[in-house]
């Protein structure tokens, strides 16, 4: 029996549904929306004339609308059971129900697609000039373009018990692997949080007990990848899509220009941060970087935190910066929205999941008691921050791209990381947060960067046929090459495993979000500074226009500033460089 405290490390999910994965609430829910569905379904069929009256398609959005959130708050409820036990097996049928709704929802709205690119312009004007269809003008827009690239019905059919299916499945698989540390056994997860653990006999043996287990079930893993990315190009060969990073830019509302001028900004500021690698192996007594030692603490501050003590941290510091992010922290923490218990058994992935229905999120870690757990946990807590700005906006602007989610989480981190860089009292708590500000750095312009080669070159493999186990590793050691501009030790070849981001179905390539969010986050935290006081109600501004607006005008609109441009990336990077440069000043005038 787990006492109730001020900051309670156990989510409460009953204020949800009640009763877990046989909740009879969460029951009556799905047999709604299944109902919901169907009328809809009929509907659509019956829909033969072409668009014309703006209430008739007004209708059809609220319904859709409706619908959309219905699964959602169905489907994070799903995902957070199967976050705390993976094992759950009414979890793991509600996960795949909720994946056969999301999918007939998917191909309803790539009917209404069609009929809206074949909709004539005179009659598509006057629908878009409308009252009835002022909220809903942009995500028209975006779907009248889209119909080209929308799966036929064959394909999308298959998804639910094909493409998304394996990547269900590699969350079950992962999860149900042990691994022994120290006599112990510990989930993937608590293995992989002892990267950063003080002691590097801890840290090497975990490192070399994960190769083991990677190892041992690389070609499992390269199975469910190789399945997953077939399914993938099938889908996009089928209509017409050649270029494997057509869909996620569209996805994220990106123009190509805007990817290529921050990866070249990011290429060429690689040596500042193999600098900065290469002093802290240095002050390890290693030549190069080894990579199990990348997320070790520099020292003994900040470690042994409790959680209800970084709870109220955050609470403080989201205090600080914005009143309305004060309240919003105190609710999560004290109202059970973060389940942080370190227990085995957990799933390895920190997660949010929105609840739409309700205005709530809630947050998944596996607290590990260090400074970098408390910035696992803040940057989770942004996204759900995100979703509380959010909470007025029309139901079908909600769902904003993965690049301007991590703009939110990875401004929730800055918040603390400054808070702690000014409490700073000596160079040796200087190069302590230093550190953890450049691990950032390092994970945004050369981890993520790795990632984008690999995914890209295992895609074009993947054109010609089954890329084996063996292959992963060595597309994946060149990719870190590249991306840590050789500045790694003992390469860890085997990331394309434990990597989940390669595994989401719902967002190919996710790996350039994170660095367009991070710089983003950065180039709008200085201007945060800039202006003080008052200057929450602007960022909650753009977070409630980031489901409506592409990424280039709503950077325009809150910023001034022309993201396809080179120099906007820059100002950005070169607050990076600052830090790696004062970091390489403190280490070696010590």
């Amino acid at each position: 029996m787990v006492t109730q405290t001020k900051y309670n490390p156990i989510w409460n999910l009953d204020s949800i549904f009640k009763g877990g994965s046989t909740s009879p609430g969460l029951h009556d829910h799905m047999k709604q929306t299944k109902a919901k569905i169907m009328k809809l379904e009929e509907t659509m069929k019956k829909w033969t004339t072409p668009l014309s009256g703006s209430d008739q398609l007004a209708g059809f959005l609220n319904q859709l609308r409706e619908i959309k959130q219905s699964i959602s708050q169905a489907r994070s409820y799903a995902i957070c059971l199967l976050s705390e036990n993976p094992k759950d097996q009414g979890a793991q049928f509600y996960r795949g129900e909720t994946t056969v709704l999301q999918s007939k929802y998917d191909s309803i709205t790539s009917d209404l697609k069609r009929k809206l690119a074949h909709t004539e312009e005179p009659i598509w004007k006057r629908l878009l000039d409308s009252e009835d269809l002022k909220e809903y003008r942009f995500i028209l827009g975006e779907w009248r373009e889209e119909a080209d690239r929308e799966p036929v019905k064959e394909v999308s059919g298959l998804m639910a018990d094909g493409y998304h299916a394996w990547g269900q499945f590699y969350q079950s698989y992962m999860s149900s692997i042990k691994v022994r540390v120290n006599g112990q056994d510990f989930s993937v997860g608590q293995a992989i949080n002892l990267r950063s653990h003080h002691d590097a006999s801890v840290r090497k043996e975990s490192h070399e007990a994960l190769v083991e287990k990677w190892t041992e079930h690389e070609g499992q893993f390269a199975q469910i990848l190789n399945h997953l990315a077939g399914f993938r190009l099938n889908m996009y060969r089928s209509v017409g899509i050649g270029d494997v990073l057509q869909a996620p830019l569209a996805q994220n509302r990106m123009k190509e220009e805007t990817l290529n001028s921050m990866f070249s900004v990011m290429e060429r500021y690689k040596k500042p941060f193999t600098d900065y690698l290469n002093v802290k192996a240095w002050m390890n007594g290693d030549a190069k970087m080894k990579s199990y030692n990348f997320w070790s603490p520099m020292n003994d501050h900040h470690q042994g935190i409790e959680y209800g003590e970084a709870a109220a941290l955050i609470e403080e510091q989201f205090r600080t910066f914005g009143p309305e992010m004060g309240r919003f922290a105190e609710k999560a923490f004290r109202e059970g929205w973060v389940e942080a218990e370190n227990r085995p058994g957990k799933s390895a992935v920190p997660i949010c999941a929105g609840f739409p229905l309700t205005g709530e999120s809630r947050v998944f870690i596996t607290f590990p008691g260090t400074f970098k757990g408390v910035l696992t946990l803040v940057h989770e807590l942004g996204h759900a921050f995100h979703n509380h700005a959010m909470k007025s906006v029309n139901g079908m602007n909600k769902a904003y791209p993965m690049s301007l989610a991590e703009t939110a989480s990875t401004f929730a981190e800055m918040i603390i990381l400054e808070a702690a860089m000014e409490k700073a009292e000596s160079d040796e708590e200087k190069l302590f947060i230093l550190d953890e500000k450049l691990k950032r750095s390092v994970m945004n312009f050369m981890n993520l960067h790795a990632r984008f080669i690999f995914e890209r070159d295992f895609h074009e493999e993947r054109k010609k046929g089954f890329v084996p186990a063996a292959r992963l590793n060595e597309l994946m050691e060149s990719a870190m090459e590249k991306g840590y501009a050789g500045s790694l030790d003992e390469v860890p070849v085997h990331s394309w495993i434990w990597t989940p981001h390669f595994y989401k179905t719902e967002s190919p390539f996710y790996n350039f979000p994170y660095t367009f969010g991070y710089l983003l986050a950065l180039n709008f935290f200085a201007r945060a500074k800039e202006t003080g006081k008052g200057f929450e109600e602007h960022y909650m501004d753009l977070l409630r226009d980031s489901g409506s607006m592409s990424a280039e005008d709503l950077v325009m609109k809150h910023l001034g500033e022309d993201i396809t441009e080179e120099a906007f990336w820059d100002k950005g990077m070169r607050l990076c460089i600052e830090d790696s440069e004062e970091f390489v000043r403190l280490a070696t005038s010590r």
